[in-house]
């Protein structure tokens, strides 16, 4: 429980209760929120690199990434994707997607990720927002998700990840979604998704100033 306080404190104190760019119904501790994206890009990378030296990792809980954006803004669109139905956020950073899948009525949305932080993240946003979700640590890539629906935003960015991901979607008792960002570099493997919505995403720490992001959902669903 003390790790658990401590982590809630380092998240407190690295960022500010802010509206989602595009999910804005939904408020969460972000990293240098609501300042503007294109005269503050400099500062932004100097904060990301500030706290991925204090926390020890990358601070993905910090920041709303496109593909997360993206899959939140569908849940919400689509409640029926969710309504009344169990819920798995894999790889959950700041919970934006289990927070969004609480809110559309999932009956119960469970939030995973190996960092510590990112856990801490979930209760307190998942708390802001007036929704429960349950927090699960670990790394659950070895073995089968099942829950009737499992949402997986931004998961597809490196190799090494992908690889791991990939087959564990597969294994998956339920519908499987995922948000992927257009990027020089995506690992989304081929003919296994379809594509079902696609986002224009604001977004802070990439390329460009707003991606062009797609829903797939796993074929033979």
């Amino acid at each position: 429980m003390g790790h658990d306080l401590h982590a809630e404190a380092f998240v407190r104190t690295h960022t500010r209760p802010a509206a989602v760019p595009y999910v804005p119904e939904i408020r969460l501790c972000l990293a240098h929120a609501g300042e503007e994206h294109d005269e503050t890009h400099g500062e932004t990378h100097g904060e990301l690199y500030e706290i991925w030296e204090r926390a020890g990792g990358l601070p993905f809980w910090a920041y709303p990434w496109a593909g997360g954006q993206a899959l939140a803004r569908h849940v919400l669109d689509h409640p029926e994707t969710v309504r009344g139905r169990t819920v798995l956020d894999l790889a959950t950073g700041s919970g934006l997607v289990a927070v969004a899948a609480a809110l559309a009525g999932a009956a119960l949305v469970v939030a995973n990720d190996v960092d510590p932080y990112a856990l801490a993240a979930v209760r307190l946003n998942a708390a802001a927002n007036g929704v429960a979700v349950r927090v699960l640590g670990g790394d659950l890539l070895d073995g089968a998700p099942p829950q009737e629906v499992v949402l997986a935003g931004d998961v597809f960015y490196e190799r090494p990840l992908a690889l791991r991901v990939a087959p564990f979607l597969a294994r998956a008792a339920g519908e499987v979604l995922t948000g992927v960002p257009d990027r020089a570099c995506s690992y989304l493997p081929e003919g296994v998704f379809e594509p079902v919505g696609v986002h224009e995403v604001p977004t802070l720490l990439e390329d460009a100033p707003r991606k062009r992001t797609t829903i797939y959902r796993l074929y033979g669903q």
